[in-house]
């Protein structure tokens, strides 16, 4: 290829330190242009060391096109993966036939998954100031506080810390609702004699962290009490198979096998973790049949979950990074079952 044309927006942070809400950036052998509007010219000019393009009229893409058409290229790679269909068929039309458009899949993710020593700082700055949110967060917490309450304090307690966002939309799942992987906090009460279930991420300087944990509201059952016990030996087992050279399936199994020893493996409906950055979702997943060979650098979830629908959810959750030897654990909030 001559070029390749980037349009995910964490990729041309990655790329180029710009922080806006739109860009393109195109790339080629020693030479790269961000193409923005006139809203982040003076924040482009200072956030990047390449030339910033500011389009006035007519869209990024097709002011793409036209650099694309000056300078010749006549092999252009795109993200398959990050590009809408009306955007692609735009830009198709607007470089014609004399331009191959070749779908890319994963190329500067691919990049993304090893982390340089300034970023994993970031993380774990990240993850730190995520439990000491929790935290403080878990002092507010009574009987008649509702679901979504308890999420807007969440947040809150983040953005006081410094972080600039949540990484994502803060799960707080208390009872049945914990049964839902991705349940949306309710506005009804989280009760008592129940699992509280809460899963959260902070953004700090654009990067993640992601934690969950499960607490104990009044009185448990045994049959709950025996599930966290299982839930937690899996998730120590997968983090003891994190390591460089392991396969990212590998730490699945670990999870796998332990809950298939207690009967729980059935109700383990999602895989095992998955990469975080400068997104909350990167590459790699831990999941079955995944290839991808751990390596340091990377920064993975550790976050097996056992769910039974109308009783509730358990779901332990770590960021955790691998290193030369293993793996270093870098949420600092403990995992026994924590009674409110």
């Amino acid at each position: 290829m001559d070029a390749l044309l980037v349009s995910a927006l964490p990729n041309i942070r990655y790329l180029t330190g710009f922080t806006g809400s739109n860009a393109l950036l195109l790339l080629a052998e020693g030479r790269a242009t961000l193409f923005t509007d006139p809203r982040y010219t003076t924040q482009a000019a200072a956030e990047c060391d390449c030339p910033v393009v500011t389009v006035t009229r007519g869209s990024l893409y097709a002011a793409a096109a036209k650099a694309i058409g000056r300078r010749r290229y006549r092999a252009v790679g795109f993200e398959r993966n990050r590009v809408l269909f009306g955007a692609w068929s735009h830009l198709r039309d607007s470089v014609g036939k004399r331009v191959d458009l070749k779908p890319l899949d994963q190329a500067v993710e691919t990049l993304r998954m090893l982390k340089d020593a300034a970023e994993i700082e970031f993380i774990r700055v990240s993850v730190q100031l995520n439990s000491r949110a929790f935290d403080d967060a878990l002092r507010k917490v009574h009987p008649g506080m509702t679901e979504a309450d308890l999420a807007a304090e969440i947040d809150y307690r983040m953005r006081c810390l410094g972080a600039s966002e949540p990484a994502f939309e803060t799960i707080v799942a208390s009872g049945p609702n914990a049964a839902l992987p991705h349940a949306r906090p309710r506005h009804s009460p989280i009760g008592t004699d129940r699992v509280l279930l809460v899963d959260m991420g902070a953004s700090l300087d654009g990067y993640a962290s992601d934690m969950t944990r499960t607490l104990a509201l009044g009185k448990i059952k045994p049959e709950i009490r025996k599930m966290y016990s299982a839930t937690l030996e899996a998730q120590l087992a997968a983090i003891d198979a994190v390591r460089p050279g392991a396969a990212a399936s590998d730490v699945d199994r670990a999870a796998r096998r332990v809950l298939r020893a207690h009967g729980l493996d059935r109700e383990f409906i999602h895989s095992t973790g998955h990469g975080l950055g400068l997104e909350i979702h990167e590459a790699p997943r831990l999941g079955n049949g995944e290839k991808t060979k751990l390596l340091p650098g990377m920064t993975v979830t550790i976050e097996p979950g056992v769910y039974r629908p109308g009783l509730c959810g358990i779901r332990i959750e770590d960021t955790v990074l691998v290193t030369d030897r293993g793996c270093e654990v870098l949420t600092p909030t403990p995992k026994e079952f924590r009674s409110l």
